[in-house]
């Protein structure tokens, strides 16, 4: 079994998914952040509008919208690096949101960049430069409506080994 295949089976389990949160990943656990979906291609997240998630207009607060759409582009670009000789670096270097509606029940993010990831992180290794893509996250509501637009630029390092 490939790294991808491996860590997108331990994203598919609630429990070792909700246990990663809960240690690395905090402020996502208690906003109720949960993976739908997700295989190579593409990737679902979703955020609850709830206490915790709440903000003082009776909507999501924009940072846990955030939170899952980055999510969103991440785990598939986590599916990517995870287990990778050479070892990949990621970094979030840059972020643009456009809102369109009120968050007022559960958003799901979507993003179907995963195989553009794919291609920035072999890139990456085959020229041993960085390499960025900015991959986008949309977010609708119950209904369907778009709520908000996100774009996640990522960077890709091949890792060298400390002197």
């Amino acid at each position: 079994m490939d790294g991808t295949t491996a860590f997108i089976r331990l994203l598919n389990n609630p429990f070792k998914f909700r246990l990663y949160l809960f240690a690395q990943i905090p402020s996502a656990f208690f906003s109720g952040i949960r993976i739908r979906e997700i295989d190579e291609a593409h990737s679902v997240v979703s955020v609850p509008y709830k206490w915790f998630s709440k903000n003082p207009f009776r909507s999501t607060y924009f940072a846990c919208l955030s939170m899952a759409a980055e999510m969103s582009t991440g785990v598939l670009a986590m599916s990517y690096v995870y287990q990778r000789q050479p070892a990949i670096s990621m970094l979030v270097v840059s972020m643009e949101a456009n809102y369109f509606k009120k968050a007022t029940g559960i958003t799901l993010f979507c993003c179907t960049d995963g195989l553009g990831i794919k291609t920035a992180i072999e890139r990456a290794i085959a020229t041993s430069e960085g390499q960025t893509i900015k991959a986008r996250s949309l977010g609708t509501n119950k209904a369907g409506e778009e709520v908000a637009e996100f774009f996640i630029t990522w960077s890709f390092k091949v890792k060298t080994a400390k002197k």
